[in-house]
């Protein structure tokens, strides 16, 4: 399949707030039944083994949608004694409104910072190594593919420890799949979910990004087929030297 790339209904500034709503609660449920949110914290919990016990660990997260994967991030390192500050970024200002009641609804506001920006221009808002990680669940496939990988560059260089770019694997078997579970779902679902399968990234296409952005130490992981991960910490993720913090 070759990628095409549809305006997705759910990115207009003009959509309605209740179906924007609907299309919001179907991508939570998607995260947390088929691997998106698990996917995202299986590599922090690995990486997590060579975290200092007292250090904040700071979280840039691109296209945060209704930030349900910070607020699993926060809840994830609460239960596990650690602390972590996120920045979720996203430029629909509807969808950060509905993002907002979420945080706030959580008691999260101390751990979750949002803020409206253009994912294109995160490296004229913050200098590099800025964050510890960067995350971006189910984003990049909005954009044209120069401009995914000029945001997967920007990710690499303005975390000091490593990314996770999680996102739909492209093929024919998941555009079939997402037809067979999108029955009874409402037309901005089912529109954006077809879209998105066929604005998804190959393993091939993937890996060829992180090479050209100088990150060849992410990985390539799939989940159920249907989603993948490209991640992977620095090889001097947690060096002491130079000054980097411990």
């Amino acid at each position: 399949m070759e990628r095409v790339l549809v305006g997705e209904l759910m990115d207009d500034p003009g959509v309605d707030p209740a179906e924007l709503a609907r299309a919001l609660a179907y991508i939570r449920g998607v995260n947390r039944l088929l691997f998106g949110t698990r996917a995202c914290l299986h590599h922090l919990e690995r990486w997590s083994r060579r975290w200092p016990k007292d250090a904040e660990i700071r979280v840039l997260d691109v296209g945060t949608g209704s930030a349900d994967i910070p607020l699993a991030i926060v809840r994830w390192a609460r239960e596990r004694g650690r602390r972590v500050h996120i920045t979720a970024i996203d430029n629909h200002e509807k969808t950060l409104d509905v993002a907002r009641g979420r945080v706030r609804e959580a008691g999260a506001e101390g751990a979750i910072e949002l803020l409206s920006a253009d994912a294109l221009t995160l490296e004229a808002r913050f200098a590099p190594g800025s964050f510890d990680y960067a995350h971006a669940g189910l984003f990049l496939h909005h954009l044209q593919t120069p401009d995914a990988g000029r945001v997967l560059g920007a990710m690499h260089r303005l975390s000091r420890r490593g990314v996770i770019w999680n996102d739909l694997v492209r093929s024919r078997w998941g555009a079939v799949a997402v037809h067979a579970i999108l029955v009874g779902q409402p037309r901005m679902v089912k529109h954006d979910a077809v879209a998105s399968v066929r604005a998804g990234f190959t393993r091939a296409e993937a890996e060829r990004m992180a090479r050209d952005v100088g990150a060849p130490h992410l990985r390539w992981r799939t989940w159920l087929l249907h989603r993948f991960t490209l991640a992977g910490e620095r090889p001097d993720a947690w060096d002491t030297r130079d000054g980097d913090r411990p």
